[in-house]
Parts: C-alpha cells; sequence; structure tokens
C-alpha cells in the first residue's frame, strides 16, 4: 500500500475517532505516524544473522552476561508499546560475539509486533542457532501500555519471562549463576 494511501487511513481514523484531520496540529501527523512506524517496526528489514559478528577458535568458556539492556516493542494484541529490560547470557563453545551484539539481537526481535513470550524466545533461540553455545539465558522486564492505560490500569505491574536452552536449562548451578549475575 503506498504511503499516500497509508496517510489517508490515518486521516480517516482521524475523523473516526472525532477529530478534524485537517486542523493545524495534525496536518502532517500521518506522514511523522509513518516516519515512526518505520523505527518502530524497523525488525522485519533486519536478519540478526547479517548483524552478529562470530569470532571462532576462541579458548573462553566461561558465561558471558549482557544486562539492563533497553528495549521497546509493541504488543500485538493492542498496538500499544511495552517495554523494559532484556539480561542475556551464553556460555560460548568455541565461539563468541562482540559483546554490542547482544543489545543488537535484543533491538532487531523487538522492533516487530510481538508478545513478550514470543519475544524473550526468538532472542534465546536466535543466539542458539548462530552461535551454537552451551547454553543460553535470556530474561525480560517489562511494562505494558495495555496494562497501564486500559483494562486492570495497574500502573506498577511488570511482567517477567524468561527462556533457558542448553546448560541454563539442564543445570541448577548454571541457572543459578545467571540468575545472580542479572540480580534475580
Amino acid at each position: 500500500m503506498p504511503d499516500d494511501d497509508l496517510q489517508k487511513n490515518i486521516r480517516k481514523f482521524f475523523k473516526h475517532i472525532g477529530e478534524d484531520p485537517e486542523r493545524e496540529g495534525l496536518k502532517d501527523t500521518p506522514k511523522r505516524m509513518l516516519a515512526a512506524w518505520e523505527k518502530l517496526f524497523g525488525g522485519y528489514k533486519q536478519n540478526p544473522k547479517d548483524v552478529l559478528t562470530v569470532f571462532g577458535d576462541e579458548l573462553y568458556d566461561e558465561m558471558i552476561v549482557v544486562k539492563d539492556i533497553e528495549f521497546y516493542s509493541m504488543c500485538e494484541h493492542h498496538c500499544l508499546p511495552f517495554f523494559g529490560r532484556a539480561h542475556v547470557g551464553y556460555i560460548p563453545d568455541g565461539k563468541i560475539i562482540g559483546l554490542s551484539k547482544l543489545p543488537r539481537l535484543v533491538e532487531i526481535y523487538s522492533r516487530r509486533l510481538q508478545n513478550q513470550e514470543r519475544l524473550t524466545s526468538q532472542i534465546a533461540r536466535g543466539l542458539q542457532d548462530i552461535l551454537k553455545p552451551k547454553g543460553v539465558g535470556v530474561i525480560l522486564e517489562a511494562k505494558h501500555f495495555c496494562m497501564m492505560a486500559r483494562g486492570v490500569e495497574k500502573q506498577n505491574s511488570e511482567v517477567t519471562t524468561s527462556a533457558l536452552l542448553g546448560l541454563f536449562k539442564r543445570e541448577l548451578n548454571t541457572r543459578n549463576e545467571f540468575l545472580r549475575h542479572v540480580g534475580k
């Protein structure tokens, strides 16, 4: 659908809710909304395999954790934002990735229509598929605007999801070490 058609539909929506799409403050809003949506949903145009740089022949075999990775996503059920922090860890098996690539992986998957459960799983499985580590752990903590501004209207509720693969799932000591690293 061409941008002109999308902008017309946004103007129709404004009329539907009782707004005047031609008033000064809204005239250029459809164009701005499309630009914002390009950023918010930019993850569809990115493939994690094209972004993650893998370094082989590494002897490091201890846990690597990046915590408190900020993320923003859009709930596919209400098209409202949810946002929070991701904690991602893995145990290498001869290969590592650049540390900045873990936040980039979170960014790619979060910039799509999502639910938090799927987002958590996609980050874990994406890292597993690309790096083939001994184990992966992902924890997401998020606030959902759909819970804050509609429905139950609870401002301080936070949703926590986790995905554990390999040693993180099978070995209690490994799981506990990950939880200590991320402060859980």
